[in-house]
């Protein structure tokens, strides 16, 4: 593997980029638009887990092979795919007329609320347009991001760590906190992020917070974990709570192991606590008891980088 970048990535045969999964440490619905989108308020960070692409070059044909994720009924048919559409989209806008050949391989737990789809279409995007021979750049590759999903725009950037608001195209670069170890506790469920939206539309908990104010959310002090433990929320957690108690029981136990923040990722169904020791998920999950729901512990560590485009061949 040959990290390359400028012109050997344009003349490579195949690249590959690692698609970052993400968490949100503090996720707001403000608004609900007439066109039926939700405008949002999200402090976003990458992690190291992610899922692997590569892009092959070729003739004329135009393929996706999807591996790593043992239930394909999950993965959903080619044309819904957030890599593939991404891939389609960069084409028409660049004028890409060769074929190509792409890798998926699965590893972000699907339906979580870690962003596997986004960061795969990110990904897509930005490996393309390395081979390019004439680049887009990346505020063109921001622009189809941001057609494709709120989250395919951070995911496409060049930042660790941001805040998002909008419909996730407002962008604000952040240095990322200090490295921490991340468990992903993942339920054998998944949520839908469509019925999640529409379990915010009725009454909202007296206890759900309304609105901070924006003028909190300083980006010198989102470079700490202690701050960012005290302005982590996420709008989602209490209503999916309501639905699957068992989500509320696995941030309490979390936060009960110490971990800082601990919490609902996106819509869910996936929790995470940040800087547990490495044996403290498979703990908590075998402390969970016979009838309990599987629960499945990824151990992986927040991200202080976005993984590079690298030249394979």
């Amino acid at each position: 593997m040959t990290r390359a970048t400028g012109a050997a990535l344009r003349s490579a045969r195949t690249v590959q980029v690692v698609a970052q999964a993400k968490i949100n440490l503090r996720l707001r619905i403000l608004a609900r638009e007439a066109s039926g989108f939700h405008q949002l308020e999200t402090l976003l960070l990458r992690l190291e887990l992610g899922d692997v692409i590569r892009v092959r070059r070729a003739a004329t044909a135009r393929t996706l092979d999807v591996t790593g994720e043992a239930d394909p009924s999950a993965i959903g048919p080619m044309e819904r795919n957030l890599a593939w559409r991404a891939a389609l989209a960069y084409a028409d806008v660049a004028g890409w007329s060769d074929g190509f050949a792409i890798e998926l391989e699965k590893r972000i737990p699907i339906g979580g609320g870690l962003g596997g789809g986004s960061a795969d279409a990110g990904a897509v995007l930005r490996a393309l347009d390395a081979m390019a021979a004439r680049p887009l750049g990346e505020a063109a590759l921001l622009r189809i991001a941001f057609t494709l999903g709120a989250d395919v725009p951070f995911l496409t950037s060049g930042h660790a760590s941001a805040l998002a608001w909008g419909r996730g195209e407002r962008l604000l670069a952040l240095s990322p906190p200090p490295r921490r170890s991340v468990v992903l506790l993942v339920p054998s469920f998944g949520v839908s992020t469509k019925e999640a939206y529409g379990w915010l539309e009725g009454p909202r908990a007296s206890s759900m917070p309304v609105g901070d104010a924006t003028g909190i959310l300083k980006p010198s002090s989102l470079k700490s974990w202690t701050h960012i433990a005290a302005l982590a929320v996420n709008d989602f957690q209490e209503v999916v709570s309501t639905r699957h108690p068992e989500i509320a029981a696995l941030v309490a136990g979390l936060r009960d192991m110490g971990c800082a923040p601990a919490m609902l990722s996106g819509s869910g169904s996936v929790v995470f606590g940040v800087e547990p020791a490495e044996a403290l998920g498979v703990r908590f999950v075998d402390a969970g008891g016979e009838g309990q729901p599987t629960v499945r512990a990824v151990v992986t560590a927040s991200a202080d980088r976005v993984e590079p485009v690298v030249a394979l061949d």
